[in-house]
């Protein structure tokens, strides 16, 4: 049991078919953000997810219940039978037999990478409709007025690379992308592995968008290198990608460093103590500046004009 039995058991209590439940053991879960926990109860596994405090600024707890549910029809995810979109509590089927994914696991268990391609490509190709448009520059803004309301400092030359960014907000802009249902914040640990099906969970910045933000996303994440990247390519589109695919995959590499440096400042100013937010963020934001300024990257934004 844990220091929020309590609150675990009163949202397991309001599941159909749980309502009686007995919880024969309560397992906290990782989490940046929120409080999850895995209930073994009488009627059975289930994940319970506690929103974290303050999220309620940037995540629209309705939205992401309905695309949760989006996500378990298309197949990669698991069945919500349960949210509350005024508290954002959340109760999910358990996924049996699997691992949560990290940066090391996607190096060291075969086949990781093309599993979590095929898993992608199965919700983008889908026909499921997400609520929410993810629109990058669009949510860069609304973090900065967001952080504008709170006691921290921007990383030091951040607005210059916003700026630089400017030809690759012109480039996207302009190239005819297509939308689909997208996961957004692919972190490692949003993966769950059995060694033959990837699965994908946490649909809190989920929204339609250009579907190779999640590929792009997922490589930074994992830290994959070339090699992965090839695997997770191959097996996402079935053949070799376009230069302009791989265009768009490289530009989104920086851009999610760039969005997320200011989400982890967001975290640093909550003082949320997951971890050290001001090392994340300006981690994220080095190595954001690196790919951008390294002699490779405009090819690929040329890449994506002409298409």
């Amino acid at each position: 049991m844990t220091e929020y039995s309590d609150q675990v058991i009163a949202a397991l209590h309001k599941v159909p078919g749980f309502d009686g439940a007995k919880a024969d053991s309560i397992t906290r879960l990782g989490g940046m953000t929120n409080l999850v926990h895995r209930v073994d109860s009488s009627a059975g596994s289930v994940i319970v997810r506690i929103p974290g405090a303050g999220t309620e600024e940037y995540i629209d707890r309705a939205i992401e219940a309905h695309n949760a549910e989006a996500a378990a029809r298309a197949g990669v995810s698991p069945d919500v039978l349960y949210a509350d979109p005024a508290t954002g509590v959340m109760v999910t089927r358990t996924v049996p037999d699997i691992e949560t994914m990290t940066p090391e696991l996607f190096c060291a268990r075969a086949g990781s990478p093309a599993r979590a391609g095929t898993a992608l490509a199965k919700l983008h190709n889908s026909g499921e409709s997400f609520q929410f448009r993810f629109e990058l520059f669009a949510m860069i803004d609304d973090y900065l007025k967001v952080l504008s309301t709170k006691d921290v400092d921007l990383p030091e030359g951040y607005h210059d690379i916003v700026a630089a960014a400017e030809p690759v907000k012109e480039a996207l802009a302009n190239a005819d992308l297509p939308l689909a249902p997208c996961h957004c914040d692919p972190l490692c640990e949003n993966f769950l592995d059995d060694g033959a099906v990837m699965w994908i969970v946490d649909w809190e910045y989920s929204g339609m968008n250009d579907p190779l933000w999640d590929v792009g996303d997922l490589a930074v994440e994992a830290g994959m290198d070339a090699d992965q990247e090839a695997e997770l390519m191959r097996a996402y589109f079935g053949r070799p990608p376009t230069e302009a695919e791989t265009g768009r995959m490289v530009i989104y590499k920086a851009m999610c460093d760039l969005l997320w440096t200011l989400w982890g400042l967001i975290q640093h100013a909550d003082d949320n103590p997951a971890e050290d937010f001001w090392a994340y963020a300006t981690g994220r934001f080095d190595r954001c500046k690196a790919l951008m300024q390294d002699p490779g990257f405009p090819s690929h934004i040329e890449a994506v004009r002409r298409g």
